[in-house]
């Protein structure tokens, strides 16, 4: 069964950083590699408010 919350963009390692010429990284914070929101690694940990939707969803 696949989960549709799973990506990077849902995960509490997920960061978002401008830089100084207004370009944007993307990357993991735990890894130290970019990434893009709809990535998918085993690695994978949710944020809080993710796992609250997960468990009323499965309710």
């Amino acid at each position: 069964m696949t989960n549709r919350y799973h990506c990077c963009a849902t995960c509490k390692h997920f960061r978002i950083e401008v830089q100084e010429n207004r370009s944007k990284r993307i990357y993991c914070e735990r890894l130290g590699f970019d990434t893009k929101p709809t990535y998918q690694f085993n690695c994978w940990d949710p944020k809080e408010r993710v796992k609250k939707a997960m468990e009323k969803e499965s309710e």
